[in-house]
């Protein structure tokens, strides 16, 4: 007993007060993953409403890469040491969603399945928004704001996965609109993460959670 007293004693002042300092809280990723998400959705969506020719999509290859998806990917391992599952496992899976899509656009093969290119194009935008309608469910437990961005997420999916499998434009029009939407919500969710903790106050709501 006497022993730790005296080693306790030994330790500096300065060791002391580096012992009990607290860290500064880490900053929230959620802004940054809803910032890569709603960029490279946006710009996406505009050709897939057909407000951009479907000749100028490359222009979003670079987005799906380094900011959707490496920026995205790396907000969501962020969360994961933030302890933060819901956040962590939307911004991973997402980010893996434009590399993958990345890939898919660059270096996929898909000639030799002829009229059945569509169907598989469209299974894998319907399994993306199976996943986005359980990560929904969990969302009601967030803010309003990210909630209305996986609501209107899951409808975009089911959307184009219709318009890619049955071959039916007006699908991926209204997809590609739901798009935008889906993008402008995600980008206010992600000012007001911005904005408030830089005012240190709320200037933009969210909702409740």
């Amino acid at each position: 007993m006497n022993s730790t007293v005296q080693d306790v004693d030994a330790i500096s002042p300065a060791a002391k007060h580096a012992v009990v300092r607290p860290t500064a809280p880490p900053a929230d990723p959620g802004a940054l993953g809803l910032a890569a998400f709603a960029l490279t959705t946006f710009v996406l969506s505009f050709v897939n409403a057909g407000l951009l020719p479907v000749t100028v999509e490359p222009v979003v290859f670079g987005l799906a890469l380094f900011y959707g998806g490496l920026a995205q990917f790396a907000a969501g391992i962020w969360e994961f040491a933030n302890r933060n599952t819901f956040g962590a496992t939307a911004f991973c899976s997402y980010g893996a969603f434009w590399l993958s899509f990345w890939f898919l656009a660059r270096f996929t093969d898909l000639s030799g399945a002829g009229s059945d290119k569509g169907k598989g194009v469209g299974v894998f935008l319907l399994a993306w928004g199976i996943f986005t309608l359980y990560m929904t469910i969990a969302a009601r437990r967030t803010s309003v704001a990210v909630f209305l961005v996986f609501v209107f997420l899951t409808v975009t999916f089911f959307a184009l996965a219709a318009g890619d499998y049955t071959g039916t434009v007006a699908f991926t029009r209204v997809g590609g609109v739901l798009g935008i939407v889906t993008a402008l919500l995600a980008w206010y969710a992600s000012s007001a993460v911005v904005i408030n903790s830089t005012h240190q106050r709320t200037v933009l709501p969210v909702g409740p959670q």
